[in-house]
C-alpha cells in the first residue's frame, strides 16, 4: 500500500497541537517538524555550525547548545533575519523529514501526518498529498499564546507578523479547521477531518490497486 503524507500547519495559537494529537489517536504516524528542527540544530551539527557562523557565537549557550531564546529575539523582530535563518535550516530539515517519511513507509505506515508550523515556508507542502490548516481569529490566538507561553501581547503580535495570514492558510489548503470556540468542539472537528481523510486515502489506494 502507498503511504499518504498529510501536511498539518496553521497559525500560532490556532490549536494545531490538539489536532495533531487527535490524528495520532486515529492511527496516523506523526512526524513533528519542530522536533526535527531541534534534531538538526543539536550541538555539533553542521546546521548549528552554520547558524552560529552566520548569527554569531552569542546564539550558543556556554555548553555549545543553541540558545533558542537569544536566537528568537534576533529573528522574530526582523523578517529579513528570519528569512536568513530559514534559508540556512530548511534544507537540513527537509532532508531529515524525507528520511523519516521513507522510514515510516518502509515500516508499513499508510497514513503519515507531517505536523509543521512552517510547512509552506519550508516548501514541505511539496512532500504532502493533502494539506490541513488550523486557523483562528487573531484576538483569540493572542489570548491563547499570551496565557500559554507567558509572553506579552506585543510579543504575540510580533510573532504573528512573521507568519502568513489566515487568508493565506485557508486558500492554500485542502482542508481547513477553524478553531474560535471550545477545545471540545476542536477535537470533534479534528476527529471528523481524520475520518474523512482516512476514507479519501483508502479510496485512492483501492482505486490504484484495481488499476494495477
Amino acid at each position: 500500500m502507498k503511504s499518504h503524507v498529510i501536511g498539518l500547519t496553521g497559525q500560532s495559537g490556532a490549536g494545531k497541537t490538539t489536532v495533531s494529537r487527535v490524528f495520532a489517536e486515529k492511527g496516523f504516524s506523526v512526524i513533528d517538524a519542530d522536533l526535527v528542527a531541534r534534531e538538526v540544530m543539536k550541538k555539533g551539527s553542521p546546521c548549528l555550525d552554520e547558524v552560529a557562523e552566520h548569527f554569531g557565537r552569542t546564539v550558543l549557550r556556554p555548553d555549545g547548545e543553541l540558545d533558542r531564546k537569544k536566537l528568537g529575539t534576533i529573528v522574530f523582530s526582523d523578517k529579513d533575519r528570519l528569512r536568513e535563518l530559514d534559508a540556512l535550516c530548511y534544507p537540513y530539515i527537509i532532508k531529515r523529514i524525507r528520511e523519516k517519511i521513507n522510514e515510516l513507509s518502509e515500516k508499513g505506515s499508510e497514513l503519515i501526518l507531517l505536523d509543521a508550523p512552517t510547512l509552506f515556508e519550508a516548501g514541505a507542502d511539496e512532500l504532502c498529498d493533502l494539506v490541513i490548516s488550523v486557523t483562528a481569529d487573531e484576538e483569540t490566538r493572542e489570548k491563547r499564546i499570551v496565557a500559554r507561553d507567558g509572553i506579552t501581547p506585543e510579543e504575540a503580535k510580533k510573532r504573528f507578523a512573521s507568519q502568513y495570514s489566515q487568508h493565506f492558510f485557508e486558500t492554500h489548503s485542502d482542508y481547513v479547521i477553524r478553531n474560535n470556540k471550545t477545545h471540545t468542539l476542536l477535537c470533534e472537528k479534528a476527529r471528523e477531518a481524520a475520518d474523512k481523510i482516512k476514507e479519501y486515502c483508502n479510496a485512492r489506494n483501492s482505486k490504484e490497486t484495481s488499476q494495477a
